[in-house]
């Protein structure tokens, strides 16, 4: 049997032929095998390993100092409408109610 490559969307290895087509069970993407791979950019996922797109709302995972201010952002908090981001260390823009913008790293949130 030969090796079928993992899916482009979501790099799952279960892929299976389908005719000509290739299927991927996780994420239902079908892809030709002989049509060359677009490059996507960077994947953002969070914690669970899903993937993370502009407009989602997260879930915080852990207790978070925030710099230079006594306030914390607890476990639990909801965040509504976050931009992904390539500049610095963190990933996330966002903002969270009683505190304001913020900049966070997936892997300390969950989609919801």
């Amino acid at each position: 049997m030969s090796q079928l490559p993992a899916c482009p969307k979501c790099q799952s290895p279960y892929a299976y032929a389908d005719g000509a087509m290739l299927i991927c069970p996780e994420c239902a993407h079908e892809w030709s095998p002989n049509e060359p791979v677009e490059d996507s950019g960077k994947v953002y996922r969070d914690a669970n390993g899903n993937e993370l797109q502009d407009g989602d709302s997260v879930t915080v995972i852990k207790d978070l100092k925030v710099k230079g201010s006594s306030l914390v952002v607890k476990v639990g908090t909801k965040v509504k409408a976050i931009r992904l981001t390539d500049e610095g260390d963190h990933d996330i823009d966002c903002k969270i109610d009683g505190i304001g913008p913020m900049k966070l790293k997936t892997e300390f949130v969950k989609k919801a």
